[in-house]
């Protein structure tokens, strides 16, 4: 079965299809691929797994492919450049569309190239793992990442439609797939209380890879997301709760380096680090703490940032994340569970000693 969840965004609204075995479904993809040019960008893992599938189904299209390695550490300024000069060297037009086929990495960069390519052409997110599938191909976030901060260059730029294929999943390691159940854990956390229940109740089967499960999990993860990207697309206000963890998570993939933590692993840490200085401030106690590190536990991800972490380091790299106003560090913290808020007024002294509490010297 098909699901359809819709984007409502005035003349940018699109929809997010989900299902299983969607690369086989023809009619969806040729629905929204009307130009007679097509540029697939995907990596050399995925692109070995499907690209033949997806060039097959687009007929007599004049299609072209760009592929780069797979990892975070391709999502730079370099590679950009690299798919910008092919498309010129190609005569792609600015008719043309885009499909980002693959992860994260992909549907960030091939998503700012169709923002950038002659002042923007339309793009398909096409994400085959769980976290691009629940969170980065939906809401029209795209970048590619510096070596002072991550996703620090970048637009938002909306794609004409996302397509889903849950059986790609099966193709995923343990450690990719479980990265991406972070990433779903964070729904229940921000907003869906009764989701995250149903999560813990249900994470044998999710980690199980079962097909019901999956399907269920991506329909919930996106639905929340189109809601909050609805009512705030450029993330000027509530939209930011989408990034629970993300500024404690990424100061740790910057830290260690892009790549050598997978994202959902740095948001993991970065989540249970949100979650523990909600207690200290009095939101959370430490029976519901227990939760959060549990679940993450039972998912095989990490619920300490890396040992070589100095609080100055934190501080130094979250200095510079995006949703800082002024000098304040601005986070996403937890009122309860299912219950987000966006501050920067809290005690300088409570980050300090959060901070502190992970210390290893």
């Amino acid at each position: 079965m098909t699901e359809k969840i819709d984007v409502s965004l005035g003349t940018k609204t699109y929809p997010i299809y989900i299902g299983h075995n969607l690369l086989k479904d023809t009619d969806i993809l040729c629905t929204y691929v009307l130009s007679k040019q097509v540029v697939i960008i995907s990596d050399s893992t995925v692109a070995d797994l499907y690209l033949a599938k997806l060039r097959s189904k687009l007929g007599g299209k004049e299609s072209y492919e760009f592929v780069i390695p797979p990892g975070e550490e391709s999502k730079n300024l370099a590679y950009f450049e690299q798919i910008i000069s092919f498309m010129l060297e190609k005569k792609i037009n600015r008719s043309a569309t885009i499909i980002a086929l693959g992860g994260g990495v992909v549907g960030d960069i091939a998503g700012f190239v169709a923002a950038s390519y002659q002042r923007g052409i339309k793009y398909i997110q096409v994400p085959t793992t769980l976290l691009s599938q629940v969170d980065s191909s939906v809401g029209g976030k795209t970048a590619v990442n510096h070596s002072l901060g991550k996703n620090m260059i970048g637009a938002f730029y909306q794609p004409i439609a996302v397509i889903a294929d849950t059986a790609t999943l099966a193709t995923l390691s343990e450690r990719d797939f479980n990265a991406g159940v972070a990433e779903v854990i964070k729904y229940g956390l921000i907003k869906e209380y009764s989701f995250l229940k149903w999560i813990n109740d249900n994470i044998t089967s999710i980690l199980s890879y079962d097909e019901t499960s999956l399907n269920h999990i991506v329909k919930l993860s996106c639905q929340t997301k189109a809601k909050i990207v609805e009512l705030d697309e450029r993330e000027n206000g509530i939209r930011a709760i989408l990034n629970l963890g993300h500024t404690f998570g990424h100061a740790i993939e910057t830290f260690v380096g892009y790549g050598n933590w997978l994202h959902g692993e740095a948001i993991a840490a970065g989540m249970v680090m949100a979650a523990n200085m909600s207690l200290r401030l009095g939101y959370l106690d430490e029976s519901e703490l227990e939760i959060v590190v549990r679940l993450l536990q039972k998912c095989s991800l990490p619920t300490q940032p890396p040992q070589a972490m100095r609080p100055q380091d934190f501080l130094d790299l979250m200095s510079r994340d995006k949703k800082n106003h002024g000098n304040s560090i601005r986070l996403i913290l937890l009122k309860n569970l299912g219950e987000a808020f966006i501050t920067d007024e809290y005690p300088k002294e409570v980050l300090a000693a959060t901070l502190k509490s992970y210390d290893n010297l």
